[in-house]
């Protein structure tokens, strides 16, 4: 079995970390570059930074505040929110990123992975899927939104009757008609290195992660899937990576419920091999 890794998600919006429950209802986490700091030296694998505004508010990413961050670390660095073409992704590399993450683009335009993985190498691009039961029905705080124009997209994408997840994007705001499984597929074919794979309806409930719809993307796509969402103890994290390659975490270490070193001594002990 390959080493699993930890790593620790920093979501920013206005400048600080912040942490909420299925994507709402956010509180403050604390200042992203101290905690970049406390994850490199508390011994992380990676770290990924997600400005989680950046799309919903139509902005370029916070680069200078990436700039700050990836000066403080020595570990590899994602960093994703409001990326959209492939200057943004060099520039973003270039600020001091070591991948890329990318979502709401992804939909608009798949051909961004084709052309960003040539460009770049496939091993620099991550693409997000947030994604939620088809059996939820979808609230949000702003109202809803129509879903997207999916007619350039292939129709194996799209959603069935058999479908179970739908992934969302501008940070859970707005629904696609599109369905998970088979948009990680899509996302691996088209030159993506990795799957980001959230759990909207696990997010932030510390009742676990969503093993049903993460064994459905792991056993479809043959590229890294990173699990994120609803981890509540280092148990839930050793269930997760026995069908993942990684898992994301975000308030469990932001408000030190656990530490990393927490973590890994019980995969260890469950025999699940870490970095």
């Amino acid at each position: 079995m390959l080493a699993k890794r930890i790593i620790p998600c920093l979501d920013v919006t206005n400048g600080r970390v912040v942490k909420g429950t299925n994507f709402v209802n956010l509180r403050d986490a604390g200042d992203p570059v101290e905690l970049a700091k406390r994850y490199n030296e508390e011994g992380a694998d990676e770290l990924v930074f997600l400005d989680i505004t950046a799309s919903s508010d139509k902005r370029g990413i916070l680069l200078d505040l990436v700039e700050k961050v990836a000066k403080e670390i020595f570990i590899p660095f994602t960093v994703g929110g409001g990326i959209s073409d492939l200057g943004t992704i060099k520039v973003v590399l270039g600020a001091g990123a070591d991948k890329v993450s990318i979502n709401t683009a992804s939909v608009k335009n798949p051909s961004l992975i084709k052309e960003s993985s040539l460009h770049c190498g496939s091993q620099c691009i991550v693409v997000a899927v947030d994604a939620r039961s088809t059996r939820t029905p979808f609230t949000h705080p702003e109202g809803n939104h129509k879903t997207w124009d999916i007619s350039h997209l292939p129709s194996k994408v799209r959603l069935r009757e058999r479908s179970k997840w739908e992934i969302y994007t501008h940070g859970g705001r707005r629904p696609t008609g599109i369905d998970a499984v088979s948009w990680a597929q899509y996302m691996a074919e088209c030159g993506a290195g990795e799957i980001l794979l959230t759990s909207m309806d696990a997010d932030g409930t510390k009742a676990g992660y969503d093993i049903d719809l993460t064994e459905a993307v792991s056993s479809t796509v043959s590229i890294p899937v990173i699990a994120s969402g609803g981890a509540g103890n280092a148990h839930h994290i050793v269930d997760a990576l026995k069908i993942c390659d990684a898992a994301l975490l975000a308030s469990l270490l932001h408000f030190r419920e656990l530490s990393v070193d927490d973590i890994k001594r019980t995969c260890r002990e469950k025999n699940i091999p870490t970095r």
